[in-house]
């Protein structure tokens, strides 16, 4: 069961806007593709276009951007949303911080990706959650994520098209494809779905052990991803750590690079 929380978050005011012209590039490959490929694809108006009553509550950070793009539907499955109206600590953030400390842009009962915000409010490294808990590094930055999440939609889309028109076939099949194809291009490495790489695996090291100035009170262990690939991976599960480990929490320190582990 879920624990609702409220939308109206207190966010940090320190943050500056992630102006639009850094995403524009990616935002118009967006509008390109839901033009090309209207039957199978549609964006989510923004905040400041939709004719909808939205009561969603990004981070200040992306305003502008949650202000002129809401998400992306592929076949009415929500794919990418910056319109996040109910939070919940449970599910794939079982073991997540404050509610200010990431934002979901795509999410699941089981499953997450989430954009890390640093105690200013700025925007971090994106990770995915799977049913395990592990932690992905999917992207160092949201453009980034947003590149890879753009590139995974064009190729499903093309697969999609090699199908024949969306007339020519049938609703739920194309759906079903749809799906499977972006978890094939995107979600099945974002959420480990894959078999997992053992190399990709970052060590998790006790806080005294680790070379790392400015930790919280509480820290127990610390994951450093800073010079990890895209791809590395957290078992916080396996963590040897007093207690049950499901009342870890998790909080970001550089950016999201390093993951910290705090008890209960």
């Amino acid at each position: 069961m879920s624990t609702p929380m409220n939308n109206a978050l207190s966010w940090p005011a320190g943050a500056p806007v992630l102006p639009l012209a850094a995403v524009r590039p990616v935002l118009d490959r967006l509008a390109s593709l839901a033009t090309r490929f209207a039957a199978d694809v549609e964006q989510i108006p923004g905040l400041a276009v939709t004719e909808e009553e939205v009561s969603a509550d990004p981070p200040p950070a992306l305003e502008q951007l949650a202000d002129e793009l809401g998400g992306i539907r592929l076949r009415g499955l929500t794919v990418l949303t910056l319109q996040v109206e109910d939070r919940t600590d449970v599910g794939p953030y079982t073991l997540l911080g404050e509610p200010t400390s990431y934002y979901p842009l795509y999410e699941t009962p089981e499953a997450a990706v989430v954009l890390t915000l640093d105690a200013d409010g700025v925007p971090g490294a994106v990770y995915g959650i799977g049913e395990d808990l592990a932690l992905q590094l999917v992207a160092p930055g949201l453009i980034a994520y947003l590149d890879r999440f753009t590139d995974a939609l064009e190729a499903t889309l093309m697969a999609l098209a090699e199908r024949g028109p969306a007339a020519d076939d049938a609703e739920e099949a194309r759906t079903d494809a749809a799906e499977r194809l972006i978890e094939r291009h995107l979600f099945a490495a974002v959420l480990g779905l894959d078999e997992p790489d053992e190399e990709a695996a970052v060590p998790v090291q006790a806080a005294a052990e680790a070379d790392l100035e400015g930790l919280p009170e509480g820290t127990i262990a610390v994951a450093d991803l800073r010079s990890a690939p895209v791809g590395a991976r957290v078992d916080l599960m396996e963590v040897d750590a007093p207690g049950d480990p499901l009342e870890l929490r998790v909080a970001w320190r550089e950016g999201g690079r390093v993951v910290v582990l705090l008890q209960g």
